[in-house]
């Protein structure tokens, strides 16, 4: 990845000139910065209105964590990593980044999907028993 932003920056000091591109580079941190700050407000309101009507704050801990990683990859310099950053920041790209996170934490939790298991599902062996304490 560092090399990935390095060939990009230089491309752009190439077109834009040095100075302006450090220019850039410094209002895209600023912008990452205010825009961090704006939609980790809005979340945390979100998990604590969630939090006080009992029920499970599922997508708004979702949502901070996404801006969490955004906004880590918005304060590093570069622009492919501020452009991955803005995607899960803004609020009307986030929802296919939530979702993309819940795939990834189910089968993190539930492992590969798999017939192998027991039970009527499955096509492995049922072995009956009876559980002894």
């Amino acid at each position: 990845m560092p090399l990935i932003e390095i060939w990009t920056i230089i491309q752009v000091g190439q077109v834009i000139g040095a100075w302006w591109t450090v220019g850039l580079l410094v209002l895209d941190s600023i912008l990452g910065s205010w825009l961090i700050k704006r939609e980790g407000g809005r979340a945390w309101q979100a998990l604590r209105r969630a939090l006080e009507s009992g029920r499970m704050p599922a997508r708004e801990l979702a949502d901070g964590a996404l801006i969490l990683v955004g906004g880590t990859l918005m304060v590093s310099p570069g622009f492919v990593t501020d452009a991955f950053g803005v995607l899960v920041i803004l609020p009307f790209t986030r929802p296919i980044a939530r979702r993309f996170l819940a795939r990834l934490v189910e089968r993190r939790l539930l492992g590969p999907r798999n017939d192998d298991r027991p039970g009527p599902s499955g096509s492995g062996p049922v072995i009956r028993g009876d559980v002894v304490d």
